[in-house]
């Protein structure tokens, strides 16, 4: 059956809808924004990350509370920023912040869909299913007067039933065995510049072999910061020669980028989708002995 809409139209929620449900007490609602100030003297430490927690304390969307992915969500043990941590303790943590069976979560940022696309996919690795992304996040929400506020709310602990998904995030040893099988699409979120080599921010320069450049930014409206339309989003991919039997193996900097890419494709129906964790950061800058590509095509 060819599909002409979202996978799971749910998945997207609009401010319009938001703002109707917003006194709905089976809703809770994250704000998940994180922000990246980048370097380009230390391949070890490409960005520094700031918590996008104290603009949430200025001003949020009303009835929401905030995730703070980089100091709760991700593995403090490990030498890049956003890795997953054990998937039974991430359950927990998720549990502590109030998510649970109960509820339909609503996940947004400020900068950029791929805050709350990382958040999403995180949520379905520990077996949670009922979370949306908020189209065009909070810079949205402002444009249209919706109702603001500076309260900040912790949710009380909710129960959680993890059933976990393990091969959602995958590690280098997987991405080496897909660069020489014809079954997997490697595709790169990020930028053409660093995609090419021009920019070596991840240290040595270019890209995974046989990946194939599709930049997160293409996916969103420049002005809105919505998703593009489904059928533009389609196009894109199919142009690239990404098609529905095709293993996909997505990456980026860290693993956030390469979230949303994996989001737009979950919704247009594709099935086989994976997330390389640590990518770049792990591939280009801390392990010198795995293989890179540089070429302009």
């Amino acid at each position: 059956m060819k599909l002409d809409t979202w996978k799971n139209p749910e998945a997207i929620v609009s401010c319009e809808w938001l703002s109707q449900n917003l006194n709905n007490n089976n809703i809770r609602i994250y704000d998940c924004t994180t922000y990246l100030h980048y370097r380009d003297n230390d391949p070890t430490l490409p960005y520094i990350v700031e918590s996008g927690r104290e603009n949430y304390e200025l001003c949020n969307i009303q009835n929401s509370s905030f995730l703070d992915l980089h100091y709760d969500l991700s593995d403090q043990t490990s030498p890049f920023r956003f890795t997953l941590p054990k998937l039974e303790i991430l359950a927990d943590s998720f549990k502590k912040k109030g998510i649970g069976s109960d509820y339909h979560v609503i996940l947004y940022s400020r900068n950029g869909a791929q805050w709350s696309a990382r958040i999403w996919w995180m949520l379905r690795a520990v077996g949670f299913d009922r979370a949306s992304i908020l189209d065009g996040g909070f810079n949205q929400w402002q444009k249209m007067n919706l109702p603001t506020s500076k309260s900040n709310l912790t949710f009380s602990q909710s129960d959680f039933n993890f059933s976990p998904r393990k091969n959602i995030f995958i590690n280098k040893d997987v991405v080496l065995e897909a660069i020489n099988n014809p079954k997997f699409k490697i595709l790169n979120s990020l930028t053409a510049d660093i995609h090419n080599g021009e920019n070596p921010r991840y240290g040595r320069p270019g890209r995974i072999p046989k990946s194939i450049n599709v930049p997160f930014h293409e996916l969103l409206d420049s002005e809105t910061g919505k998703f593009k339309k489904f059928d533009e989003l389609s196009k894109i991919f199919q142009l690239k020669g990404i098609t529905k039997d095709s293993c996909i193996l997505n990456y980026c900097g860290g693993g956030i980028a390469a979230s949303l890419e994996a989001f737009v494709l979950y919704q247009l129906g594709f099935e086989n989708i994976t997330i390389y964790d640590n990518s770049l950061h792990e591939w280009a800058a801390i392990d010198q002995t795995l293989p890179m590509e540089i070429s302009k095509f």
